[in-house]
């Protein structure tokens, strides 16, 4: 049966946990507009808090690397399989991706005979990586939202118009509990300093960081007098645990009130720079997945940090480089008054101004609801 105006389905999937905290915080400002709005599709428990029906949750759909995402295919072609056969099911009016590429630019185009308008929100990176992906936008995707002023340019450059409606982290984010709180939970001496690592959300990610980063900590730990935190995300699993202290229920917590982080490429590390948090970035793939990668990245840098301001403000460490010994080397200075910790705040606070005005979520399901039939 088809949705009648006032009780619209939208079709929303995120396939990990930044997207999953997106998807949230959209999905509450859309029901702000019409809360008879029904969600329907893919996401973690913050997309189910807000009302999903989940179909397939981001735990088992979040895939890191080319060689990883190969063993995954069987399972991954079975929830596309179920995801359009659902589409065809309920005649949603709407589908909103993302992020997620591998999964919502196919589903875009395998859903084309269902005319279903679609909404793509966190845009892929086309602009570093699998440029020819553009073609799918052009050809299946009615409506392009994007979060970084200089993908606008770019995309519609390529014939695809595109709406800026600046970045969630605009919106203010903090940890809920206060400095004092967060010490006297982990009984953290107050003038002891923090350094907090910050090793992802997935777990091929945190399987592939986590022994260097373990091993680094434990070094700083060895020349400084600092507590080592781990923010923890989700169920990843963590091996060596010694001396170190774990906080998985305000992970906001561990980045503000640490003066250093090292962190995954990602979400987190962007999240530092809001909450001017000095760190050190690393990213690390499969051989496979790195030597594939390499060959396809256009990006000058890996941190996004860094692609915002179009320069180097935080270090990166890729693959090799995943050392401790330059991890080590990187964390030391930002731990005191130094002129590497006082240039990398300045570089923070000239990437948050570029990150637009609060507001985003609300701007962003305006934009969709202008767009359907019933807005």
């Amino acid at each position: 049966m088809k949705n009648t105006p006032t009780t619209p389905t939208i079709f929303i999937i995120a396939g990990e946990a930044s997207g999953d905290l997106h998807g949230s915080q959209l999905m509450l400002e859309l029901k702000k507009i019409n809360p008879n709005i029904n969600f329907v599709g893919h996401g973690g428990d913050k997309m189910i808090s807000a009302g999903l029906g989940v179909l397939e949750h981001i735990n088992k759909m979040s895939v890191l690397g080319f060689s990883e995402i190969i063993k995954h295919l069987p399972f991954l072609f079975g929830v596309m399989g179920k995801t359009l056969n659902k589409l065809e099911e309920l005649r949603p009016d709407r589908i909103i991706l993302i992020d997620y590429p591998g999964f919502n630019l196919r589903l875009a185009k395998n859903s084309s005979g269902l005319s279903i308008p679609i909404t793509y929100f966190i845009l892929p990176q086309l602009w570093a990586w699998k440029e020819k992906r553009i073609k799918i936008f052009q050809k299946y995707v009615d409506q392009s939202l994007s979060i970084f002023p200089f993908e606008q340019s770019w995309f519609e450059s390529r014939g695809v118009p595109t709406n800026y409606i600046g970045h969630p982290f605009a919106e203010k984010i903090g940890p809920t509990l206060t400095k004092k709180e967060f010490y006297l939970k982990h009984n953290i001496k107050s003038e002891k300093r923090i350094v907090t690592i910050l090793p992802g959300s997935r777990q091929q990610e945190v399987d592939l960081l986590w022994p260097v980063f373990y091993e680094s900590a434990m070094k700083i730990k060895e020349k400084e007098d600092v507590e080592i935190v781990v923010g923890k995300f989700g169920g990843v699993q963590l091996h060596d645990q010694k001396n170190i202290i774990i906080e998985k229920d305000d992970v906001y917590a561990a980045m503000s009130y640490a003066q250093a982080a090292i962190t995954a490429s990602g979400t987190a590390a962007l999240e530092c720079a809001v909450l001017d948090t000095p760190e050190v970035v690393c990213y690390k793939l499969s051989f496979v997945s790195a030597f594939i990668a390499k060959r396809l990245n256009k990006a000058p840098f890996i941190s996004m940090v860094n692609l915002i301001v179009n320069r180097k403000i935080v270090r990166e460490f890729l693959q090799n480089e995943v050392r401790v010994d330059n991890i080590v080397e990187a964390v030391i200075p930002l731990l005191s008054h130094t002129n590497e910790r006082k240039n990398m705040l300045l570089g923070f606070e000239e990437m948050r101004r570029s990150l637009g005005l609060p507001g985003v979520y609300k701007r962003a399901a305006e934009s969709i609801m202008q767009k359907m039939s019933f807005g």
